[in-house]
Parts: structure tokens; sequence; C-alpha cells
């Protein structure tokens, strides 16, 4: 459909205005909120995920693109029918204990959404009990964690303790990410993943859940 390649279009080129304009249009003519949603604004993100991995956009042209997606998706809410609404998988993502830095999280965050996921955001100097709190209480199938330090990155080999002690560790994939990570202290720490960069996250956050 013409409309949802112009909106795809449009939002990967991080133009809010013409987003609005064209979710309101495609709403307007009786397109499914969800068809809107899945053809329109996640196929545009789907592209940029894709040229930030091949380094052919940057952090600025991705988080302007991520805004865009959000106001359209915002636009939407209300219209998906509660049954409709179904995100692909819940992840629960932070920065770990004593580490600051999110500039990483909250991309990965933006990627994750990107691809249809509902993401529960702790912010930076996450404790590992609260993780594993979060996951517990929320269903979430997914725990994210970021490092950029390698003074905190041992609070991830916790996590994953903290995840067994819960019981839960059989229920929860783990992900590592982060500067000093690296898939050899993924595997020491019995994590599940460690992906090098935000888009290569999404992809494997999306692999996992379809191989749950």
């Amino acid at each position: 459909m013409e409309i949802l390649n112009e909106l795809s279009l449009s939002l990967q080129k991080g133009n809010i205005k013409a987003v609005q304009e064209l979710v309101q249009q495609a709403i307007d003519g009786g397109i499914e909120p969800r068809t809107i949603l899945d053809e329109g604004l996640l196929a545009g993100m789907s592209v940029v995920g894709e040229k930030f991995k091949k380094n052919e956009v940057y952090v600025p042209q991705v988080l302007i693109a991520a805004r865009a997606m959000s106001i359209g998706a915002g636009m939407l809410k209300p219209l998906l029918a509660d049954g409709d609404a179904t995100a692909a998988g819940k992840v629960c993502i932070g920065t770990v204990k004593g580490d600051q830095h999110d500039i990483g999280k909250n991309l990965v965050k933006m990627m994750l959404e990107g691809k249809g996921l509902e993401v529960i955001d702790l912010g930076v100097n996450v404790e590992p009990e609260r993780f594993v709190q979060v996951a517990k209480d929320e269903g979430c199938q997914i725990i994210c964690m970021s490092a950029l330090l390698t003074t905190t990155m041992s609070v991830m080999e916790d996590v994953v303790k903290a995840a067994e002690a819960a019981g839960i560790r059989d229920q929860v994939k783990i992900m590592v990410g982060g500067a000093p990570v690296t898939n050899a202290y993924c595997e020491k720490i019995g994590a599940d993943v460690y992906t090098a960069d935000a888009a290569s996250a999404a992809d494997a956050a999306l692999e996992l859940l379809a191989n749950q």
C-alpha cells in the first residue's frame, strides 16, 4: 500500500510531522491499526536498524527515527484492541549496578521496540535482584544487561546467579552487551547471548523468542 510505504520512508528520515499526518490518513482511510504499525512504522524502523548495523546511519539518525516511531505508535495505541496489541515478547533492560552509562542501553531499547517488543526500562545502576524481581513480576522472557566499565561488568554474573537462586533461570534468557563485554565473557558467566551492537541485539532477542 502506497501510504504505508510513504510512512515507512518518512519514519526512516525521522520526519515526525509527516509520520503523524500519514498515520492519521491511514487511520481515516480505514487501514487496520495493526497493519499501519507492522507495515508502516515497524517496517521503517527495521530498515533503520539494518542501516545502523552496516554503519550507513549513525546514532543521531536512529534516535530521531525512534522518536518518530514512538509518536506514531502512540497515535495507534488507543485503536489497537487489547487482543490485537500483543507484543512479540517482553524484555526488561538496564545498566548494571555501579554503572551510570545509558546511551547503549537506550539504543538497544529503541531497537527492541522497533521490532515490536514490549520493553521495561529499569534505567542505570540496577541491582541484580531488581532485574530478577521485575522479570518475575512482569513475566519477561528476556533480561538485557549493559555495562560500559570493566569494573561493573562482573555484576552481570551476579544477575545470572540471582536468576538461578530465584528459580527463574530456565524461564528467562539473559543477554549482555557493552564495550568491555565479549562473547567469551558471556559464556563464562552462563548468560545466553552477547551482541556487539544494538541492531544485532534486537535481532538476537527475536530469535530467542522464536525458539522458546
